[in-house]
């Protein structure tokens, strides 16, 4: 069989038809069209606004005894420096109460040096094991 060689042939591509533009027909200018008007309700008169009574503050749930000076969060413990005069025992029933604390809670330990006591005085530097969050200058409490 004799083979034989197809020359190449090439090929024209047809040409890219490009896209017309066309031109849109001139309207005749027209008049915009009028809106009819709003009609608004008559102004009433202003409603007097009610005055908000200040809320009353409840009364101290018991007798201050001392302020937070410092907050441990990794050990709950609370620093708490005492009024003069006022002493704290284990097993008493504190209230601590500030800005966004707001618990009450028994006394069940007491540290002055890392040394656990039963009754410190206004002129020890002691710690208090809390319940819940306490900050400084929070008040604690007494409570009878």
């Amino acid at each position: 069989m004799a083979t034989r060689n197809k020359a190449k042939v090439k090929r024209k591509k047809a040409p890219t038809k490009r896209p017309v533009a066309r031109k849109k027909p001139l309207k005749a200018a027209k008049k915009p069209a009028r809106k009819a008007p709003v009609r608004r309700a008559a102004p009433k008169a202003p409603r007097p606004k009610p005055k908000a009574a200040a809320p009353a503050s409840p009364p101290p749930p018991g007798e201050r005894i001392g302020v937070v000076t410092h907050y441990y969060g990794h050990l709950s413990v609370a620093v708490v420096k005492l009024e003069p005069g006022a002493t704290m025992r284990v097993g008493d029933n504190i209230h601590i109460k500030g800005h966004t604390s707001d618990f009450s809670q028994r006394v069940e330990s007491l540290q002055v040096g890392h040394a656990p006591v039963e009754e410190v005085g206004p002129n020890d530097d002691f710690g208090l094991k809390v319940a819940e969050h306490a900050r400084e200058h929070d008040v604690v409490y007494r409570v009878k």
